[in-house]
């Protein structure tokens, strides 16, 4: 399993034989928290890894951190600081510790204790039954994907941008630009885009999404721009300047429900987008999506229209 083959390597050597043995299918998590044994969270299930007794000590972290980072971690500061490493394949390494602090916030991650591998699986064709629904003419509806954390929002969002930019019978592909600011999107490793996210797709790595959407708009004339994780009130301020020049917006947001978005982020929601689009899961780790329209039959309502889909990351 491709998977596996990217991950072992980069897990200290008294762990790679477990590791490598055990079953992958399904699995979204690997948590190495010192002082406990490897936690496995799978889409409908978590799992401590078993024939594996022994707790993670530090040693097991800084030997992986080490692997990762190639004996250079002070090359890699700047990653640190935002709190993730990104390795072959895409999966991204979430950080804990102790952070320390600068004049522009955290400056660094310290005493590192907890590392969250977070397996990268492109599920192509995930989104496919929702491009009727956001779909419009030659382009899109500006569309937000909403969740809460966990359930597939950038999994979806991937596959809308490569749809979307390799287009099909119905619709031509389009450009789009990707500001990917935590490389979750593309998951960039050494320069290389490592999703596949079309042919007409251009996308900047690690770039803050406001100064992203400027650069975007000023140097390379997309027609849709895709950003990940919005809820600051600068990035709604550009994602305005985005539609005043014509360009459509796709982009994602956390939140607990449909209604909480409403109350937090109303005015900025029903000023940017046309569609909402939630994502939960079931019980038995079954994605579900349901699109959200304000009522188009009377503009003013503010009514909503939902769909229900049902679809498994795999």
């Amino acid at each position: 399993m491709k998977e596996r083959k990217e991950i072992c390597p980069v897990l200290p050597q008294e762990l790679r034989t477990s590791m490598a043995d055990m079953n992958w299918d399904g699995l979204e998590e690997i948590r190495l928290r010192c002082g406990y044994p490897i936690e496995l969270i799978y889409y409908n299930r978590l799992e401590i890894l078993k024939d594996c007794p022994i707790s993670i000590l530090p040693g097991h972290i800084m030997e992986t951190l080490n692997y990762i980072t190639g004996y250079a971690i002070y090359a890699m500061s700047e990653e640190i600081r935002q709190g993730y490493l990104t390795i072959k394949g895409g999966h991204r390494v979430g950080l804990s510790g102790k952070t320390t602090l600068g004049r522009d916030g955290i400056h660094s991650i310290v005493d590192i204790n907890g590392l969250n591998i977070r397996v990268a699986r492109q599920c192509i064709g995930c989104a496919n039954a929702l491009l009727p629904y956001i779909r419009q003419a030659s382009s899109i509806y500006n569309t937000l994907l909403c969740s809460s954390p966990g359930m597939g929002k950038t999994t979806y969002l991937r596959d809308l941008i490569r749809s979307i930019s390799m287009g099909d019978k119905n619709q031509a592909g389009l450009k789009v630009g990707v500001v990917d600011e935590r490389s979750e999107i593309g998951a960039s490793y050494q320069g290389k885009v490592q999703n596949d996210l079309g042919p007409r797709t251009d996308l900047l790595d690690g770039c803050p999404k406001v100064l992203g959407m400027e650069l975007l708009l000023r140097s390379m004339s997309p027609q849709i721009i895709a950003v990940d994780e919005l809820g600051k009130e600068e990035e709604f301020q550009q994602l305005a300047k985005v539609r005043r020049q014509g360009v459509q917006v796709l982009g994602t947001m956390h939140g607990d429900s449909i209604n909480e978005l409403l109350d937090l982020y109303g005015n900025h929601l029903r000023q940017t987008f046309r569609r909402v689009i939630w994502i939960g899961k079931t019980e038995s780790g079954l994605r579900t999506t349901r699109v959200y329209a304000w009522g188009e039959e009377n503009e003013t309502s503010g009514n909503w229209n939902d769909r229900n889909r049902y679809y498994r990351l795999s």
